[in-house]
């Protein structure tokens, strides 16, 4: 618990005012609590047995206004901790997310996307409980046990000795509780990271599992794993509700010999029937909170198992480091010298140098798992070379920012990413939007045509991945937004394959068009594309094994082909 609060106080320090008052609401409510149990005596002494009339106008508006008291602590604790909570919660999952995006792409690729979703929502809302409501629910019932403990103890010390030495025979129980329910709430959320991982890749792969018949096959899967998520439910419902009862069989031992020992007390006339009745109301109330407070315990566990899982995301640093120099334009020349690159102990560069000039256009060619895309993954220092580098304008890339590398390089990759906005703000992503721009790169891209015939036009709404278009129109709005960015450095890898030939065409002469003053590197196989090219280099296995131009590159696979 104190590593939890340790990692959080950074947090929970900016509420100081709030928790104050949250405190002071909670004093107002344990005050108002342990008042009415101590105007059960003269109640029955001085109105029931002595007939007192002045305390027969007296002693009810005391009740009223004690009741009212803790009402309004109550709703005034409510009120703070929920604000701390929330708020707190908010800060958390904004500060999770900044850091993940800080986080390599190697992160994201090994992470499930369901587990980090269930870390930023499920595990940081367990979190809220003990950042706000846990904390100030323990204040809460502290004071109002301390309150009540006075009144027992001022009313009889020799029977709150007996009501009160059962308390430490149930500590030992609720541990071995305690103990278990952590062990179990770190397997449910564990399970329920995979449950949401599930859900996330069946409706990203809805398409490929319908095409498949593969609906029984995941409906089953998520049963299963679902099915375990319930076990582990019912096992902390067991386990956790065990303690209610250890509570109230204690408490009923303790009563039991409260009765006991108070009847004869009373009998033998050493305490009256208001002494005895408010001593006794008190302790029952005093029960209450000591068995809510274990009640808190219990649940807190979950919250320190989501504080680990959110710890260990946050402590994961980047493997990239930043460097310090700005990139700034145009950028001349690029050079790959004798870079390799390992993705963990699998090699996918081994040894590749090149160089491209502005004004130029290359062409990378080869078979999937070359090492083309990792190629340029390393020019955009999504990947750091394991040894050798990247030059930009005699710098190695590692001197610069990563933010202003990627202002001057756009890439078009394969797997085109449409977010769930208007058209002008997919095409302008990552800059303000320029309508005119936009109409003009969707020109470019042989989009305008459709776009001009939608309703709202440039700011029709897009659904997410682009399920409203079709492929190529969903690389047409990649190819409009890399030639809105109008960066140095254009990087075209396979932008054509879901294009008819028409259009290919159309997009070839565009990027020869706006060559001018750029480096374009592409990622190409048909023969239209590859023509655009001034060098054309071969890769096989992570390594270059030829550099020909784009007529020999297609005189030799013609003859390879024969």
């Amino acid at each position: 618990m104190k590593s939890f609060y340790k990692r959080f106080y950074p947090y929970i320090k900016d509420y100081y005012l709030f928790f104050f008052c949250a405190i002071l609401a909670s004093l107002l409510n344990a005050a108002c609590t342990a008042f009415s149990t101590y105007l059960v005596k003269p109640v029955l002494d001085e109105i029931f047995m002595n007939k007192d009339m002045a305390m027969l106008m007296i002693l009810p508006p005391l009740f009223v206004g004690a009741y009212f008291g803790k009402g309004l602590g109550g709703y005034a604790q409510g009120f703070f901790v929920n604000y701390i909570g929330l708020d707190i919660v908010r800060r958390i999952r904004e500060d999770v997310l900044a850091h993940m995006l800080k986080l390599d792409l190697e992160f994201f690729n090994k992470m499930r996307k369901g587990e980090l979703i269930a870390r930023i929502t499920n595990d940081i809302g367990l979190v809220r409980a003990a950042v706000s409501n846990y904390f100030a629910d323990f204040i809460r019932e502290g004071f109002t046990i301390i309150g009540l403990l006075v009144v027992v103890i001022y009313q009889n010390p020799r029977l709150a000795f007996f009501a009160l030495i059962i308390m430490p025979i149930a500590i030992i129980p609720i541990l071995i509780i305690i103990r278990h329910i952590k062990r179990i709430s770190r397997k449910t959320q564990a399970k329920n990271s995979d449950i949401t991982s599930k859900i996330s890749e069946i409706f990203n792969s809805a398409e490929i599992i319908k095409a498949n018949n593969g609906e029984q096959i995941e409906l089953d899967h998520y049963k299963k794993e679902n099915h375990h998520f319930f076990k582990l439910g019912m096992k902390t419902t067991l386990i956790g509700g065990l303690g209610s009862p250890v509570m109230e069989t204690l408490g009923a031992v303790a009563i039991g010999v409260v009765i006991f020992v108070g009847g004869s007390e009373v009998i033998n006339g050493h305490m009256t029937t208001g002494e005895f009745a408010s001593f006794t109301a008190a302790l029952f109330m005093l029960y209450t909170p000591i068995k809510r407070m274990v009640n808190l315990v219990t649940s807190f566990q979950d919250a320190l198992v989501g504080g680990e899982r959110i710890a260990e995301i946050l402590d994961i640093q980047p493997t990239i480091i930043d460097g310090t120099k700005e990139l700034q334009p145009p950028i001349k020349e690029i050079v790959v010298q004798d870079a390799h690159l390992h993705y963990d102990d699998v090699a996918a560069l081994n040894g590749v140098s090149l160089s491209v000039q502005r004004n130029e256009i290359i062409a990378l060619v080869g078979k999937s798992g070359s090492g083309k895309s990792s190629l340029v993954n390393m020019i955009l220092r999504l990947y750091d070379s394991s040894s050798g580098g990247v030059y930009i304008n005699g710098n190695n890339i590692k001197d610069f920012t990563q933010k202003s590398l990627r202002d001057h390089i756009t890439i078009v990759t394969q797997r085109i990413f449409i977010f769930h906005d208007s058209i002008a703000a997919n095409v302008a992503y990552g800059s303000e939007i320029d309508e005119g721009r936009v109409i003009d790169s969707l020109k470019k891209a042989q989009m305008w045509d459709f776009v001009s015939q939608l309703e709202g036009g440039i700011y029709a709404m897009l659904d997410e991945f682009g399920t409203n278009l079709s492929g190529g129109q969903r690389q047409r709005i990649a190819i409009a937004r890399a030639i809105y960015k109008n960066s140095d450095v254009l990087i075209f890898d396979e932008a054509t394959s879901a294009l008819d030939i028409q259009t290919e065409e159309a997009i070839r002469a565009t990027i020869d068009s706006i060559k001018h003053n750029k480096i374009i590197i592409l990622i190409a196989h048909r023969p239209s594309t590859i023509s655009l090219a001034s060098r054309v280099y071969c890769m096989q296995e992570g390594k270059i094994v030829q550099v020909t131009t784009p007529q020999g590159f297609l005189e030799t696979s013609a003859n390879e082909t024969i």
